[in-house]
């Protein structure tokens, strides 16, 4: 009998949640409750609007925000693997709250309580990467609700591997070694973000864990020139990003090479590391980016994870790749280039933990600051 209860009341669980938010709502509130549909929305980052009018958020750390009226809000959001889970996270008057658990089987929304009854803002994150899959948004729900739009602030695109995306770096409610991967994933607390938000820009996240400029941790590709343009960096989806889609980056960060520099699995063939790869592969890629964004100011950024000789070698190779690009773009603002200090990681698999992007932020953000000015 006990059991039976147990299962009532997770069947019965939406229904609780949403009739909980309607009576929220209409306790000592005479205003309308509003409907705001996806495609009214105004998300940043990578995002596709379907055929069904729904928002795909796609890449990490893409974020829409709303304003709205009341004690509660309802966000709609739904992922295509029944089987599986994703996860968002949450600002609500300009306050970091938490990771939410989407799951595949759920049609429950996501509630937002307020404090108080009166105006409130929220911003929604995917704290996932693309490779993890589309959260799709349906609606969001509120009484007085209204789409709001970033700032006119710079932009800057941090483009790079799983240390950009925040992967493994929250460990807060997953412990390292349980789940599956992206549990542990925290866009929002990676050091790209949390240095945008220190300067007061906007940014992109463009980025793939396992990544490479020339080949990933474990395999010879696909690498990153051969995914940027995709609109998920999926090698073999046909839907390209439209470039256009947001005014150009100021800056364009590339963090591309701890990846490379792997010594694989130990299943797939792996050849020694190659420096006239690397610096050709990569000379190639800005020369893209070049071509997408002709004024933006273009940074490499190395890896705190590659230590050593191979640390060494990386910024070499770094200010090889600068040096080229230097002498094609004679006119152009020259390459820039930061090394950060060797770090003992302490997230999942050798990863940056969100303490760690912390001190990440904080070492890089005044090398960003100097390029803004």
């Amino acid at each position: 009998m006990p059991a039976m209860r147990h299962r009532l009341f997770i069947l019965l669980l939406p229904l609780i949640l949403i009739t909980s938010f309607h009576k929220a709502n209409a306790r000592g509130n005479d205003v309308k409750r509003d409907t705001l549909a996806a495609w009214q929305l105004k998300p940043y980052g990578r995002y596709v609007l379907n055929t069904n009018g729904g928002l795909e958020l796609v890449s990490s750390a893409v974020h829409f925000g709303f304003s709205f009226k009341g004690a509660q809000c309802a966000v709609y959001a739904s992922i295509g693997d029944v089987n599986g889970h994703n996860y968002l996270q949450y600002e609500l008057d300009g306050v970091y709250q938490k990771r939410i658990r989407i799951e595949g089987n759920s049609t429950a929304p996501v509630v937002i309580t307020a404090s108080g009854p009166g105006k409130h803002t929220v911003w929604i994150y995917k704290a996932t990467e693309a490779h993890t899959g589309a959260i799709t948004i349906s609606k969001v729900i509120a009484n007085k609700i209204k789409a709001l739009k970033v700032t006119k602030a710079p932009l800057i695109e941090f483009i790079g591997n799983s240390i950009t995306c925040g992967a493994a770096a929250d460990a807060s409610e997953v412990p390292c070694g349980t789940g599956v991967y992206h549990d542990q994933h925290n866009a929002y607390m990676a050091y790209g973000p949390r240095v945008a938000r220190m300067l007061g820009v906007n940014y992109i996240l463009s980025s793939v864990s396992g990544i490479g400029i020339y080949r990933t941790w474990n395999t010879d590709g696909p690498s990153m020139p051969q995914v940027y343009e995709k609109v998920d960096f999926q090698d073999q989806n046909r839907l390209l990003w439209d470039f256009n889609t947001f005014k150009a980056p100021n800056i364009v960060s590339i963090a591309l090479g701890t990846n490379d520099f792997s010594n694989g699995d130990g299943k797939h063939a792996r050849k020694p590391f190659s420096a006239d790869e690397f610096v050709t592969a990569y000379v190639k890629f800005i020369q893209t980016v070049k071509n997408k964004y002709p004024k933006a100011q273009i940074a490499l950024l190395s890896s705190p994870m590659v230590k050593d000789s191979n640390g060494k070698k990386l910024e070499e190779c770094l200010m090889i790749v600068k040096t080229q690009v230097d002498r094609l773009y004679p006119k152009d603002k020259p390459v820039a280039t930061f090394f950060f200090k060797p770090m003992e990681a302490r997230g999942c698999g050798s990863h940056p933990s969100v303490e760690d992007h912390l001190i990440m932020a904080q070492e890089v953000q005044p090398f960003f600051k100097r390029l803004l000015q």
